[in-house]
């Protein structure tokens, strides 16, 4: 018996191809999962493209196959698993080995889909301990979209700052673009802030966010309005956005930024959480001094993301269900057509997630 996967040689998006592979067996404290939908981020296209360098990894494969998102079933579990039996709905965690506390090069050396082989595949072998189990109330398309981009926006909202303990004030949030992360970001911060019909907070937060999202697209900042943004603004039409952004905030600022450092409107003692792709690779020594005089004007936090582990994974998740949130799926492309879903991606086109459907 075989399996279906999509292999890449790091060469770039026309250098992904499918394979047949043997189906593979778990082993002690192991699990086989069929997977039935894959979520892609921005990862993934630097992944094939060879570009992705971020941070270091253990040695990778020269092929490989790439993703780290999915949703799936438990088919087999191996000797010693206790916690998971087949029919378990399951989703993956990027760094299986990231159980709690603070990530470390260790567990960054275990990254699916770089540099362990990944899930764009019809089966995967995971273990036991690097998965959790899914919200109930979602599809397989939803929930194979939380691994990174959820639970990143999640510890850029509520990693730091955690929700509820900023004094009993409202608080701005501003989100750039309208990709994954920015997306479930704007879902949580409105759940967070959610009110009854008299105005009272009938979240478990003591604040409400007043969310402000910037797009180049007003087609794509009409639907941010429609998932709750409270000020919307087109970076394209309106260069100076940032002084956009004081004006509505009657010049105090954001008190988080999500994706990228803009100094010119974060308030004093706001926090900016560095998000990979959007803050930027520049990292010369110029550039970090200018960096540290910036925050020490506003007195501010930098914070580099790099996801979150599976305690604040699983604690995302009741959250996600005590609001009943769904993810935004732009569009979902089946297994035959991966190549063709990546391209979307790096398109820019998307609003929220790209999804490749596994069984059909």
């Amino acid at each position: 018996m075989s399996i279906q996967q999509w292999v890449t040689p790091l060469e770039g998006l026309d250098s992904l191809r499918q394979t047949e592979a043997p189906m593979p067996a778990p082993g002690p404290g192991e699990v086989l999962v069929e997977i039935h939908t894959v979520s892609l981020n921005y990862r993934d296209v630097e992944v094939t493209k060879g570009e992705y360098k971020h941070h270091k990894t253990a040695e990778q494969n020269a092929t490989i196959v790439p993703c780290s998102d999915m949703c799936g079933v438990v088919v087999q579990v191996g000797s010693g698993v206790t916690r998971w039996t087949a029919g378990d709905r399951v989703l993956s965690t990027f760094l299986p080995e990231h159980q709690t506390g603070q990530v470390t090069e260790k567990e960054l050396a275990g990254s699916i889909g770089l540099p362990l082989d990944g899930v764009l595949a019809t089966h995967r072998v995971f273990p036991a301990h690097g998965l959790v189990q899914v919200p109930s109330y979602m599809s397989d398309e939803e929930a194979c979209t939380l691994p990174i981009a959820a639970v990143t926006a999640w510890m850029s909202i509520n990693g730091m700052r955690p929700i509820g303990q900023h004094g009993g004030k409202d608080e701005y949030i501003l989100l750039q673009g309208t990709g994954g992360v920015a997306i479930a970001g704007l879902q949580i911060a409105k759940a967070a802030g959610a009110r009854d019909a008299k105005g009272r907070l009938r979240s478990v937060a003591l604040i409400g966010y007043a969310a402000i999202i910037t797009s180049s697209s007003d087609a794509k900042l009409d639907q941010a309005k429609q998932l709750g943004a409270d000020c919307t603004i087109n970076y394209r039409t309106t260069p100076n956005w940032e002084s956009e952004v004081m004006q509505w905030t009657q010049n105090h600022g954001a008190d988080i930024i999500l994706e990228t450092g803009s100094f010119d409107c974060i308030a004093f003692g706001g926090l900016i959480d560095c998000i990979g792709y959007v803050s930027g690779k520049v990292d010369a020594e110029d550039d970090r001094l200018n960096v540290n005089l910036l925050a020490l004007r506003r007195t501010v936090t930098l914070k580099g993301i790099i996801n979150g582990p599976k305690d604040r994974f699983e604690e995302m998740i009741r959250f996600y269900e005590a609001h009943q949130i769904r993810p935004v799926v732009h569009r979902v492309f089946p297994f035959a057509e991966a190549k063709e879903a990546f391209k979307f991606l790096e398109s820019g086109r998307h609003f929220g997630k790209v999804v490749i459907k596994i069984q059909p």
